[in-house]
């Protein structure tokens, strides 16, 4: 039973929850925040363990860090233990250093995990949440909300024009 998880723009909303999309958190370094991720994913998902999680987040950014530049980040990683592809959705009050390819600090990060087996959706959903984020309105419109619900909802709503 394989599931298309090709189009990122149109299964934002199938890639979080509300519990998993948190606006204005407070910044702090990369393990602090993988922290937050997995806890946040560990909170909801038993089949997690938040230390495997930071570990590969972690490992992850060894390999090249995962901001894309302009303030955006995108880390993820593949679990053994994952049964489909997540994701979790944070705006910073402050920004936070990431090794960013164009030396800013990022204050919007979207985690993305997938299962281990998961190569090729992991692949397109990566593409297609990295050609959402390259999307000035839509970030802009992330950086504006004020509320968990209405990042949430304005991550799961947004229609980018594109197919």
């Amino acid at each position: 039973m394989s599931q298309d998880f090709s189009h990122a723009a149109n299964s934002v909303s199938d890639l979080l929850t509300p519990s998993r999309s948190l606006c204005q958190i407070p910044g702090g370094g990369k393990k602090r925040l993988f922290e937050l991720i997995a806890d946040v994913l560990g909170s909801e998902k038993d089949e997690f363990h938040p230390d495997e999680l930071v570990a590969g987040m972690l490992a992850r950014e060894k390999l090249g860090s995962t901001a894309l530049g302009n303030g955006i980040a995108i880390p993820h990683c593949r679990l053994n233990d994952c049964e489909t592809p997540c994701g979790v959705l944070l705006t910073l009050s402050s920004s936070g250093d990431f090794d960013a390819p164009d030396d800013d600090d990022v204050d919007l990060i979207f985690a993305l995990v997938v299962p281990s087996e998961a190569t090729q959706e992991h692949l397109n959903l990566l593409a297609d949440l990295a050609r959402l984020f390259s999307q000035a309105d839509f970030c802009d419109a992330l950086r504006g909300c004020t509320s968990n619900e209405s990042l949430f909802e304005t991550a799961s709503n947004w229609n980018s024009g594109t197919s």
